[in-house]
Formats: structure tokens, sequence, C-alpha cells
């Protein structure tokens, strides 16, 4: 006898193709790059406050800076592996709701680590 059942392809198992798979992931591509890119654009752009600071002031920010920049960077790392992680998930429907939820994740991680370099550097004032 068969001791192994065959498996579950009914279109409501888990295990089934979900047809509608690729939308979270490609609406959270198409909000999270372009987000990611202006963020890296301003945090790229944000020495120039400082352009007109001298002695202590200057060297608060440029220290701030040197700690604040590396760590942007290192959250955008973190974007780009939640995306990666939203679409290598297995395009089954036991999957769907971990597929949104990464999804939603990559472009409020953009955010997040925008505030928190803003929050890391020095502002001159």
């Amino acid at each position: 006898m068969n001791e192994h059942p065959a498996p579950d392809t009914s279109p409501d198992s888990p295990d089934s193709p979900h047809r509608r798979a690729f939308i979270a992931p490609l609406v959270s591509t198409l909000v999270t790059l372009p987000a990611a890119l202006v963020a890296f654009f301003t945090v790229g752009m944000s020495p120039m406050a400082c352009d007109s600071c001298n002695g202590d002031v200057a060297d608060r920010f440029d220290a701030s800076y040197e700690v604040a920049f590396p760590t942007f960077t290192a959250g955008l790392l973190v974007v780009l592996v939640l995306l990666v992680a939203c679409w290598a998930l297995p395009w089954q429907r036991r999957n769907a709701a971990r597929r949104v939820v990464l999804a939603l994740f990559a472009p409020a991680a953009v955010m997040l680590d925008y505030l928190v370099f803003a929050a890391l550097v020095d502002w001159p004032s």
C-alpha cells in the first residue's frame, strides 16, 4: 500500500501556485527603489549643510557623518535583502502573507533608515 498520500493540488490548497504572487513584490519594488534613490541622493548631499561651518561645529558634523553614512548604507543593504526575500519566496499560497509583509517592510525600512541617519548626524544650527 502507498503510505504517502498524494499532494493536494486543488486551487485552494496551501501548496498550490499563487497566480498573483508577483503583485506585492512588484509594487514594493516600484515604491522602494525610487524612495531609496531619493534618500541616497539626500544623504549624499547632506554634507553641504555644513559648507559654511568652521571649527568645532564642522568637526562635530564630520565626525557624526562618518558614522551615519556607513550606517545608512548598511540600512540600504537590509532594504535590498527584504526586496530579494519577497521575490525569492516560493510562489505558493502559503507564502502569500509572508510575501506581503516583506513587501510592506521594504519601503518602511527606507524611511526608517533615513530617520536613523538624520538622528545620528549632528546638524549645524
